[in-house]
Formats: C-alpha cells, structure tokens, sequence
C-alpha cells in the first residue's frame, strides 16, 4: 500500500481548511443580534444624547462585522508548496517565512486552532472568524473544526521541518 500524507494534488494544494457552516451561521447571527440589540436599545431612547450616539454607533459597527465575518469565512485556507493562502488568491505567509507552529493549550491561538510564528514581521491582516495576523504571528481557527485545523498545522509543519 502506497500512502502519501500531504502531497500536493493537481492543484499543488496540500491541505485545506473549510470553514464549518453550522459554527459560521451561529457566530455571525451572535453578532448580528448583538448589533441589533445595540441599535434597539438606541432607538428606545430614554438614556443621554451621548449613550443613545454610543448605542447606535456598536451597534452599525457590529452589523459591519457580522458582514465581514461572513465574507471572510466564505473562503477555505489552501497549504501549497510553497504558501499558506486562500481560495482567493490571499496569500497568508509563505512557507519560507514560517519559523514554528504552535497548537498548545498555552500557545497564543484562536478558539480550534493554531498559530504560525514568521520569522520577520508581516503587515495586520484580518479574516474575521477565520485568521488574523500581527507582527510575526498569524492565528488560524474561530469557525473551522479542531480535526480540519489539526491537520493543516500538520501539514505546514512537515513542510517547515
């Protein structure tokens, strides 16, 4: 028996991150009732001038990440050969760049994920619910199951050793 764990397919993709729907519909209709929340209780009024302004601006900026959350968790997170990217094009980091990953309790990560640590320092970049980078570091989880992100850790790190 011939197996090949982590080969490129016809498409030089390694491994794939799909975002979970059931955990994408919870988290953006959390934010969203929140926004709604927040533009209900400004518009009952009953509060100064400045808490109903400070309501209503939480609650449009919380409706604007609803949104942003479920554009960005639109996409799967592809590992090539020589890349972690999106299905979109987004390049992450390169594979070059990355000094470890890190999947431990104590590690700096999102909710089922993992972190990247780059060698140098790369611009802030941010798919809400799905990653985020800062500095050297990039966060890969939120609405992805643990086994999916387990393994794209994985495959990053056989590609990094």
């Amino acid at each position: 028996m011939d197996f090949e764990l982590f080969q490129p397919d016809e498409k030089g993709v390694i491994a794939r991150i799909t975002p979970n729907n059931f955990r994408r519909t919870v988290a953006y209709v959390a934010i969203a009732l929140l926004g709604a929340l927040f533009l209900l209780l400004a518009l009952n009024g009953g509060m100064a001038t400045i808490w109903i302004a400070v309501l209503f601006v939480l609650g449009l900026g919380s409706l604007y990440l609803a949104e942003m959350l479920r554009r960005a968790s639109a996409v799967t997170l592809e590992v090539t050969t020589q890349e972690v990217r999106d299905s979109s094009g987004r390049v992450l980091c390169a594979l070059a760049e990355v000094q470890k990953v890190e999947r431990g309790a104590f590690a700096l990560k999102p909710s089922n994920g993992f972190s990247i640590v780059l060698k140098s320092k790369a611009p802030f970049a941010w798919a809400p619910g799905l990653w985020w980078r800062m500095g050297n570091r990039i966060g890969v989880g939120g609405v992805v199951s643990a086994g999916q992100a387990k393994a794209f850790a994985e495959a990053i790190q056989t590609r990094v050793v």
